[in-house]
Formats: C-alpha cells, sequence, structure tokens
C-alpha cells in the first residue's frame, strides 16, 4: 500500500509532497496482536496524557493482574473501582473502560476476526454507543490496529497542528477545513495524517 498512497498523494498535493520527502518512507505498523477490547481499553486509558504518564497508568493497571498479558472483560469488571481509581485512572476513564469490558461480553464491541469484515462506518457507529469513546478513539482503533488506509482524524490536535505547520497557516484548519482539503488524499488519508503528525517531531 505505502508506494502506491505515496505516488497519489505526492501528485495530489505539491505541498504534502515537500514534507514526504523530507519525512522519508511510511512505516506505521498496525497492531494486528491486540484485539479491538485492548485497544479501545489503552486508547481510553491514554485519553489527555501525554505519552509517558499514560503509559506509567497504564503499567499499574496492568500489574493489578500479575501473570496475565492484559486483562480480560471479567477481570475489570470484578474489579473494584476504588483499585482502578488507585492505580491512577480517573472516575470517568474507570467506568468508560467498565463499559468497554460489559460491551464486549456483550457483543457490541467485535472480535479481531469479525471487525476486520466490517466497514469504517459501521464500526464507528457501533463503537460510539460506548461511554467515552467517541469518534477520535475509534479512528485510531482504525488506523492504528486496523490498519485502514482512509481514515481522517480531523478533531486530532496533532494533525491539525502538522497541517498548519506544512501549509504555513497562522491559526489551526477547523476540522471542516481539514476535512474538505484532504478530499485529495482520498483513499489514503491515514498516510496524509501521519505525515502530518511526523510533521511536528
Amino acid at each position: 500500500m505505502s508506494e502506491e498512497a505515496i505516488k497519489h498523494l505526492t501528485k495530489a498535493d505539491k505541498v504534502l509532497a515537500r514534507l514526504i520527502k523530507k519525512i522519508g518512507p511510511y512505516n506505521l505498523k498496525p497492531a494486528w496482536g491486540r484485539s479491538p477490547f485492548e485497544a479501545l481499553v489503552q486508547s481510553v486509558a491514554y485519553q489527555q496524557l501525554n505519552g509517558t504518564a499514560a503509559a506509567t497508568i497504564f503499567g499499574r493497571v496492568k500489574a493489578l493482574y500479575p501473570g496475565k498479558r492484559f486483562p480480560s472483560p471479567e477481570d475489570l469488571l470484578a474489579t473494584p473501582d476504588e483499585r482502578l481509581r488507585g492505580a491512577g485512572l480517573s472516575r470517568a476513564k474507570v467506568a468508560a473502560i467498565k463499559d468497554i469490558a460489559a460491551k464486549t461480553l456483550a457483543g457490541v464491541v467485535p472480535t479481531s476476526r469479525k471487525i476486520a469484515r466490517m466497514d469504517n462506518e459501521t464500526i464507528l457507529a457501533q463503537l460510539t454507543t460506548i461511554r467515552g469513546v467517541g469518534p477520535w478513539t475509534v479512528e485510531m482503533l482504525l488506523m492504528f490496529k486496523l490498519g485502514r488506509p482512509d481514515v481522517l482524524p480531523v478533531t486530532d490536535y496533532g494533525v491539525r497542528k502538522g497541517f498548519a505547520l506544512t501549509f504555513n497557516l497562522k491559526d489551526l484548519p477547523t476540522p471542516k477545513d481539514l476535512l474538505a482539503h484532504g478530499e485529495k488524499w482520498r483513499p489514503y488519508r491515514s498516510v496524509a495524517a501521519w505525515y502530518l503528525w511526523r510533521a511536528l517531531d
């Protein structure tokens, strides 16, 4: 996919082409090994925190379940809120993570096999019914877990900031403007977004 994507983006957008040339090869590797349940729990734990702080808290949460790579939905539901709060999760995040666990058991969060056959719109509609899971969280899942090539997270601060930097704008683009500009990047908007993130490195 990446060679085709680079060719398409370079031809479609001269300004983006310069950024691609500067950054070099696209190397996003989807996390196939994680289930949608795990990916959502981790996303919620990481919301509104910098990477280091989030990783520390998430490490503490996983440490509550010795001998396991990752807690199961049943494990999380059986854990008192106070214990999860003690690991550093906010009250809202504890509620969201427990809802993800409950919705996984109810079949709202699909298995890895099932989600692979679903289209982006269906996944978005289904998963945003879960507490604490908004469009951004689902977009991250589509990009980083499922490797979907055409996702543009227009509300993401890093993508907007990277766009402003690359296109020499004084202000951040509105999500609506970004969406309009991104039309020319289809069907490889995920790749364009990845380069905009890299523009901030």
